[in-house]
């Protein structure tokens, strides 16, 4: 099991991954397609499955032990052994994905010692690719200036993205992030007392894992998220979020997210600027 390698020399493949994974679901997107239902009644679509397929086909290269929600039932005394592991959404955002309004992702992290230390989203619709590495930082780049034969260097790669936070997103009014499908009545509230903190703030919702790179990039300064979220809703956006400077806590404990727990849904929590 390859553990022993720097995270950001997964990013080829794992990129790579991403967007023909995205590719994927983006050819039954732009169909008519069925939706079935999962166990939580939330919508299965073909994308989900084409999706997963390609993105477990590529990570098994690696030798390292992939967790998503076609995995959840793993036991955790078998996961508990893992050293690292792949937590994968291979179509976040598919309530958004079956209204058509192009906010879902294809999420992809890896995970040491229960924090992520490698996270890829990419946004099929609108082609930008956000990464992030330790120590590399964190990335977004339009895929149509990802250039050829990135693979063999990084650094090639790192030339033709923008790093994270971009200095242009932060000229704008104090920005409150939230759930497009998701919204709660905590979640209400908690806007109401931050718009009395921050006259003339902007409160915008967006669906997937949007919501992390909004605050990657700088062009959000805060995601409260009260309500259940599972571990691979987070685990790339938390990587990328983090890597670009901010900070992704337990409402409660104010401790980061932990992954790999024996119980795969997550607490309460919100991701922020530090300058917050």
């Amino acid at each position: 099991m390859h553990t022993d390698i720097q995270p950001d020399t997964f990013l080829p493949l794992v990129i790579d991954a991403a967007i023909a994974a995205g590719d994927a679901a983006l050819v039954v997107y732009e169909q008519d397609f069925a939706v079935e239902e999962k166990a939580d009644h939330s919508p299965l679509t073909l994308a989900d499955r084409r999706s997963h397929e390609i993105i477990a086909s590529a990570l098994k290269k690696t030798e390292i032990p992939v967790l998503s929600e076609e995995g959840r039932d793993i036991p955790h005394a078998e996961r508990q052994n893992w050293p690292a592991l792949w937590i994968v959404d291979p179509l976040d955002g598919t309530k958004e994905f079956v209204k058509k309004n192009g906010e879902f992702t294809v999420n992809i992290a890896l995970v040491r010692a229960d924090r992520p230390v490698l996270g890829v989203i990419f946004v099929p619709v609108t082609g930008m690719l956000y990464f992030a590495a330790e120590g590399i930082g964190a990335y977004s780049a339009l895929r149509a200036r990802i250039p050829a034969g990135y693979e063999e260097n990084l650094a090639v790669l790192m030339g033709s993205a923008d790093r994270l936070p971009l200095e242009r997103a932060l000229e704008r009014p104090f920005t409150i992030m939230g759930s497009r499908s998701h919204p709660t009545p905590e979640l209400a509230a908690y806007v109401e007392e931050l718009k009395k903190q921050h006259p003339g703030a902007d409160f915008i919702s967006a669906g997937s894992s949007l919501k992390f790179c909004r605050v990657a990039e700088g062009a959000a300064d805060i995601y409260p998220r009260m309500g259940p979220t599972m571990e691979w809703d987070t685990a790339a956006g938390q990587a990328i979020a983090e890597m670009a400077g901010a900070v992704v806590h337990d409402w409660n404990t104010e401790k980061p997210l932990a992954y790999n727990k024996p119980e795969l849904t997550n607490p309460w929590f919100v991701v922020k600027r530090r300058v917050v």
